[in-house]
């Protein structure tokens, strides 16, 4: 009886230690993007620094009712950052969006009369675009997937191609990150 109780109150403050450390969004964006908490830290973050980066996005889940969680990751980027101390003005972030993942930019009649159901990316692409990020679809992937400007969540930018805006961005300083 006494093992039983011992064994039940540690399963319970086990289950406290493990629920104290959870993911957490914000503060840039409070609904997407969950992240850990790394404490002791040996490679430290340079809290002084620009971070320039751009996400080579082509690949979408094949449910039209999931979230692209590669778009997700410019939330993760952003949150986790700037709840480790980097102002949001030193964060720059673009999406280059391109492939099978020209749809996730539809806004949500262009969606529906696809797919049936709103774009699950829709809150997430225009939270992402009101923290300044640059979503910025390929010209070619839009003419070849039947997307133009006026099927797109408002704010999405066209560009010849993605490997044109790649490059462009890169040239600009931009650090390429492709999942």
């Amino acid at each position: 009886m006494k093992y039983s109780r011992f064994l039940l109150i540690s399963c319970f403050f086990i289950g406290l230690m493990i629920n104290a450390q959870e993911k957490k969004t914000g503060p840039v964006l409070e609904k997407h993007g969950a992240v850990w908490a790394v404490e002791n830290q040996d490679f430290k973050t340079d809290t002084s620094a620009e971070f320039k980066v751009v996400f080579d996005i082509m690949d979408s889940p094949d449910s039209h009712t999931e979230i692209n969680k590669k778009i997700e990751t410019a939330a993760r980027f952003l949150n986790m950052h700037a709840q480790n101390g980097i102002p949001l003005s030193q964060l720059k972030v673009a999406l280059v969006v391109h492939g099978g993942a020209t749809k996730d930019l539809a806004h949500n009649e262009a969606y529906q009369d696809r797919f049936g159901t709103i774009n699950p990316n829709y809150d997430l692409v225009k939270e992402l675009q009101n923290a300044g990020v640059q979503v910025i679809l390929c010209g070619q992937s839009s003419n070849s997937r039947k997307y133009p400007k006026e099927d797109l969540i408002p704010g999405s930018k066209i560009a010849l191609s993605a490997m044109t805006a790649l490059i462009q961005l890169q040239n600009q300083g931009y650090r390429l990150i492709k999942f």
